[in-house]
């Protein structure tokens, strides 16, 4: 289902909302830079890349929360938010990755979804349709990919916490990804009916 807006959009780019959209963009290269230095030589950071994964996760809650609140809804947010979404599910794939701590086919799956995702919207182009609406099934399975990571990453150590979040990490990166797809196939139908629906105007 289709998240459906009805309230007044704002042409203002500084608002509350955007400001929160725009740091968790600042903080994609942050965290990649975090949790990648152990493997160039230097400490490790994992504490801190998990503070900036928290810090994204609360940001994203509030900044959809008190767009609508406030009445602060707009373009620039509708834009800012669903890419800050994907480039931290992207930098954090890449990172667990490199750690291994992700195995590849979990990470082929996701992109794939991703590529699948950009090919819908290039189509949509071609016919002159914005990128769909993020729908509430999308936003579920990025926030169950969103606690997923945090916790694989705290599972890459040793003692009864590591072991508690490897579960409880596994189990969110499987509803993650089956939610992450599942949202990708209502992506599908929705570009095919549009597209249908144009196609028989001409």
């Amino acid at each position: 289902m289709e998240v459906q807006e009805t309230r007044v959009q704002t042409d203002r780019v500084l608002t509350i909302p955007n400001i929160l959209s725009m740091a968790r963009l600042v903080g994609v290269p942050l965290f990649l830079w975090l949790i990648l230095r152990p493997e160039f030589g230097g400490p490790q950071s994992d504490g801190w890349a998990l503070l900036v994964l928290a810090f994204s996760g609360v940001s994203d809650y509030l900044d959809g929360k008190l767009a609508r609140r406030w009445n602060q809804i707009s373009s620039l947010g509708r834009l800012l938010d669903p890419a800050a979404d994907r480039l931290y599910v992207l930098s954090t794939l890449v990172g667990l990755t490199w750690r291994e701590i992700l195995p590849i086919w979990l990470t082929g799956l996701l992109l794939a979804r991703e590529l699948v995702l950009l090919v819908m919207v290039g189509i949509l182009r071609r016919h002159g349709y914005p990128p769909p609406q993020v729908n509430f099934l999308g936003k579920a399975a990025t926030f169950n990919l969103m606690y997923a990571f945090p916790l694989l990453l705290l599972s890459d150590g040793s003692g009864w916490i590591a072991s508690l979040a490897a579960i409880f990490g596994w189990a969110f990166a499987g509803w993650g990804t089956t939610l992450y797809w599942w949202a990708g196939v209502l992506y599908v139908v929705q570009v095919r009916r549009l597209v249908r629906a144009d196609t028989m105007a001409d």
